[in-house]
């Protein structure tokens, strides 16, 4: 067997004996070094890429694909009826529906409000639904409408309804705050109604459950003085969700300067900027610990060439080459490193599936949207993280086995 003789040296080297206890000691310190650096890597990695998805999944679920507004006016698209046909004459679109949007306070006495969204929709334009709340009324889990008390309906966040301590059946004053008027004697006067809560939702998004509340179009018109035409804008789902960009792009071509588009990326933009700058400051600072935990090997191979000095002169003595010694270092340095990095691996895959299967770790959901630890372990990510830890595991023994090669048989043996 090749390199037999060089395995045999390694390996009797990496074992305890007499004199080489407390070397089998750092070789242990070594290879525990490098497990903790990998299992580390790989859960943090793990959390960052599964706290990016569920984001992700959580948003496209409450938000459409791709949004357009008439340029000039805040909010006001008139004429919405004509626009729909263009719309769908757009390769891409699968979905389109208008929607009105208004920051609202919403009041279930007069004593207390919360801060809200408004959204009108109408969930039965479209050819399927956009989000879903609008799913859950079209399969009937959610009403808007007809009501008891004749009110217009809304259906409201879990997180809201909680705050406000209402439910189904219960009525609420939601006050407008962009057309609010002023009174004969100067004082502001918002533009209120009265509508009935008809369902509760659940998104499992923090700031969606506790801010948004769907009504029909009309009563929001209604709310917000705006023509029966008129709407905020477009909401469009497309085919992939990760093609929205170019979506908007052809939609801003065809439409022409009147219009513009907007998509989820660019309205969680920056929510995604920081996941993704925070996932790559975790990895450097981890891939650090892996390299610190490198430089183990480095003093674990030279106490080894300082503890073998004279074994390594009465070997090159009897005929090993200088590349079998190196052979020999090589591969005691690569036997550390894999161990350390299969053990590593093997503790962070049972740490992340100990993680999602037992949500051992709950997060604040007002701070971080989401109230539990999501994990979602890309096979290249652990694949990528195995190699480098290897690549750095040979490179930590390049010094050390070159100084054991160059020993001259001579002075070797006569060291003491």
């Amino acid at each position: 067997m090749r390199y037999a003789l060089e395995w045999y040296v390694a390996r009797r080297y990496l074992a305890a004996r007499r004199r080489g206890r407390f070397l089998s000691l750092i070789t242990l310190i070594a290879v525990g070094g490098i497990a903790v650096g990998v299992m580390a890597l790989i859960t943090v990695i793990a959390v960052m890429s599964g706290l990016q998805r569920d984001l992700q999944a959580k948003i496209l679920g409450s938000t459409p694909h791709v949004y357009v507004f008439e340029q000039g006016v805040v909010f006001r698209l008139g004429r919405w009826e004509t626009l729909l046909p263009r719309l769908h004459e757009i390769p891409g679109v699968v979905s389109a529906e208008p929607f009105i949007t208004s920051d609202v306070m919403v009041m279930p006495n007069i004593r207390f409000t919360k801060p809200g969204r408004l959204y009108g929709i109408d969930p039965w334009v479209a050819a399927t639904p956009l989000t879903l709340v609008e799913e859950k009324i079209r399969a009937g889990e959610l009403s808007l409408g007809p009501t008891r008390s004749g009110l217009p309906a809304v259906v409201m966040g879990i997180g809201l309804a909680q705050q406000l301590s209402t439910g189904p059946g219960d009525t609420l004053v939601i006050a407008a705050i962009e057309n609010v008027r002023q009174g004969a004697l100067g004082e502001l006067a918002p533009k209120m109604r009265q509508f009935e809560i008809t369902g509760v939702f659940e998104t499992g998004m923090y700031e969606y459950d506790t801010h948004n509340l769907y009504a029909e179009i009309q009563p929001v018109q209604d709310l917000l003085d705006m023509p029966a035409d008129t709407v905020s804008g477009i909401a469009i789902n497309t085919t992939d969700a990760w093609r929205a960009e170019a979506l908007a792009a052809d939609i801003s071509a065809a439409l022409g300067y009147e219009y513009w588009a907007e998509t989820w990326i660019d309205l969680n933009r920056s929510l995604f900027s920081a996941l993704k700058l925070e996932k790559l400051a975790m990895a450097v600072i981890l891939f650090l610990i892996v390299l610190v935990a490198a430089f183990n090997i480095v003093s674990t191979l030279i106490m080894v060439v300082s503890d073998k000095t004279r074994e390594i002169g009465i070997l090159k003595a009897m005929g090993m080459t200088d590349a079998s010694v190196l052979r020999v270092f090589v591969l005691q340095g690569l036997t550390i490193g894999l161990l350390g990095t299969t053990l590593g691996a093997l503790g962070g895959f049972g740490l992340v599936l100990a993680i999602d299967r037992f949500d051992l770790i709950s997060l604040p959901p007002d701070v971080y949207f989401i109230d539990r630890l999501p994990v979602d372990l890309q096979p290249t990510d652990l694949l990528l993280i195995v190699v480098l830890s290897l690549l750095i595991s040979f490179v930590a023994t390049i010094y050390p086995s070159r100084q054991a090669s160059r020993l001259l048989p001579v002075e070797a043996i006569r060291h003491e």
